[in-house]
């Protein structure tokens, strides 16, 4: 699961991951937090995806076999629900089935924290968070504030790199986001996805359906660095198509489903930002 993509993801690679996407609708177990619920699964059905939210302990290992791909998100974590994140980050590790570590408040609060850190024995295909997020996952107790990003992605880079210790690949979200991974021939490199919208923020859970839609796409990509970028691709490309719609947080949200499934082959090519990857130092 923790192979290496064999080149830096070009726009032909993602309009190849959205079109395998929408033909095979990959199933995506979702183990989040109860404010994202409702929206994570709208996001993961608008863009072309196939959403369950089995996240009790009798389930979700057995279920984690089933899916496609396995989101584990840490925003309102209980105990049984921490119980079952343990059961399915295993058992898609055991049938080598994509996973995502979504790390919210890793750094910034102990419990949490210590979860997390247990997770990424499992080695997740995929960490994705905000810039601070990232930074407080791969310090645990470095300042992070949560799902509050204050910190600019491109602070996350190293600490990203770190955690490729553990993971396939990692990203950061922010006004460009940025993205790590192996590259065979290339060592490590960082992907730069600009677009999106100021907007995105100002909608409850936009960026914990980003990582449900990473898994998704990680279950369809022929690695998980394409996948990754092909998922903030196709995420700031209906941000932006959405913003020109909207009058605010309200009408972007249903603009912003809307965009996620008209988001085509056309839109990706005319409105894709994806910058060379640039060698980074291990």
């Amino acid at each position: 699961m923790l192979r290496s993509a064999s080149h830096a993801p070009k726009i032909d690679d993602v309009v190849a991951a959205h079109a395998a996407l929408r033909a095979r609708r990959p199933l995506v177990q979702c183990l989040t937090n109860t404010v994202s619920t409702n929206f994570m699964a709208n996001v993961l059905l608008a863009a072309g995806a196939a959403p369950a939210m089995v996240d009790n302990p009798e389930e979700a290992a057995l279920f984690a076999g089933i899916a496609d791909g396995v989101l584990v998100n840490l925003g309102t974590p209980t105990a049984a629900q921490v119980a079952s994140m343990r059961l399915a980050a295993e058992a898609a590790e055991q049938a080598g089935k994509p996973w995502v570590l979504d790390p919210i408040g890793a750094g910034g609060l102990p419990w949490r924290g210590g979860i997390a850190a247990e997770l990424l024995r499992f080695h997740p295909t995929i960490i994705r968070g905000n810039a601070s997020e990232v930074i407080g996952l791969a310090g645990l107790g470095g300042g992070a504030r949560g799902v509050d990003s204050s910190a600019d992605p491109s602070a996350a880079v190293g600490p990203a790199v770190d955690l490729l210790a553990h993971a396939a690949t990692v990203s950061a979200s922010g006004p460009v986001d940025h993205v790590v991974g192996e590259i065979d021939g290339l060592g490590v490199a960082l992907v730069r996805i600009a677009g999106g919208s100021p907007l995105l923020p100002r909608v409850t859970a936009t960026g914990c359906a980003l990582g449900a839609l990473a898994a998704a796409y990680a279950a369809v990509a022929p690695d998980p660095l394409t996948g990754l970028v092909a998922a903030h691709v196709h995420y700031s490309v209906a941000a932006e198509i959405a913003e020109e719609a909207a009058s605010g947080p309200g009408s972007f949200a249903a603009a912003f489903l809307d965009a996620l499934d008209g988001v085509d082959e056309a839109a990706l090519r005319d409105r894709a930002r994806i910058e060379d990857a640039i060698p980074v130092p291990r």
